[in-house]
This record gives C-alpha cells, sequence and structure tokens, in this order.
C-alpha cells in the first residue's frame, strides 16, 4: 500500500517557523526577566524545547520548562505538570502543541493553568488546521492549515528530520 503523505513543513521550515515563534515570544515578554513555557508531551514538550533554545538564543529572558500531561483521547480526566502552582503563579506562561487540531487539548490545558494567578497567558502551535470546536486560538502559529476534517497533520520530529506531513 503506498503512502499519500504530503509534506507541508519541512526541516528547514519548521526551523524558520521556529525562530519566529521566539521573535515573538520576545516581542510580548520585552519586559519579562522569565517566562515559562509549558509543553503538552510528547511532540508539544518536544517543540517547546526547541522554541526554549531560539528564545535564549536571542533574549535574555529565562525559560523555565514544563512537561504538561494530557490524555488527548480523554482530556477530562484532568492535566498534570512537572511543576508545582507556586512555580508559575504570576508568571508569563506559553502553552505549546505541536498541532491544533479541535482545540479540546489545548482548552483543557489552559483551564489547567487558570486555577492560579498569572501574569499573561498566550498559546503556540507549530501547525493550526481550523477545525476548532472550541473558543481557543494560537497567539503564535508557525503555519495555518485548511484541511478537510478526514485529513490528519502529523508533525514528526526526528535527528535531522524534522517534519510536518498531511496524511
Amino acid at each position: 500500500m503506498q503512502e499519500t503523505n504530503t509534506v507541508i513543513l519541512d526541516k528547514k521550515e519548521i526551523a524558520h517557523k521556529i525562530k519566529r515563534i521566539a521573535y515573538q515570544i520576545y516581542e510580548t515578554n520585552v519586559d519579562e526577566k522569565m517566562v515559562v513555557i509549558a509543553g503538552i508531551l510528547d511532540n508539544g514538550f518536544i517543540l517547546a524545547k526547541k522554541i526554549k533554545l531560539e528564545l535564549e538564543k536571542i533574549s535574555p529572558i529565562k525559560v523555565l520548562l514544563c512537561e504538561v500531561v494530557i490524555d488527548k483521547k480523554n482530556p477530562i480526566k484532568g492535566v498534570s505538570t512537572s511543576l508545582k502552582e507556586d512555580e508559575y503563579k504570576n508568571k508569563s506562561i506559553l502553552l505549546v502543541d505541536d498541532v491544533l487540531h479541535s482545540g479540546t487539548t489545548l482548552i483543557y490545558a489552559v483551564k489547567h493553568f487558570l486555577e492560579v494567578p498569572l501574569k499573561q497567558f498566550k498559546t503556540a502551535v507549530l501547525v493550526d488546521r481550523n477545525h476548532k470546536k472550541y473558543p481557543i486560538k494560537a497567539d503564535f502559529k508557525g503555519i495555518s492549515l485548511s484541511t478537510s476534517l478526514n485529513e490528519n497533520v502529523s508533525v514528526i520530529f526526528e535527528k535531522n528530520n524534522d517534519r510536518a506531513i498531511l496524511e
């Protein structure tokens, strides 16, 4: 059986999108000494680490990474994070995921962080599919892509072969 995957972002394009997102984060947080970048496991956290590296290259902002664990098939089960509430309370937070499909994962993750007062809360995704069922948006996005509902977008992070594909 032949695969009919279309590469929508290659390694070079992904690197460029990450760099642009890092600059946007810096512009939004220019007066901050520290920001928390919270990545949704697995790919969202990988993307968060890549954004952290770029942000630290271009700015003096200290970045605190946070792993966000959520069951994407059943997000109502709850969210856990690698940071305690006190570590992100009254901070500027960026929530990161690889693809924004329906918005379910992001909305439940946002709900978790809103349990404490925050200075600022933004979201970032590499690919925004424009098929949201919840009122959530990506403040920073690599690419917006209108797809049919039966198509799937996957981001694959492999050494020297990062790519986003349409399946």
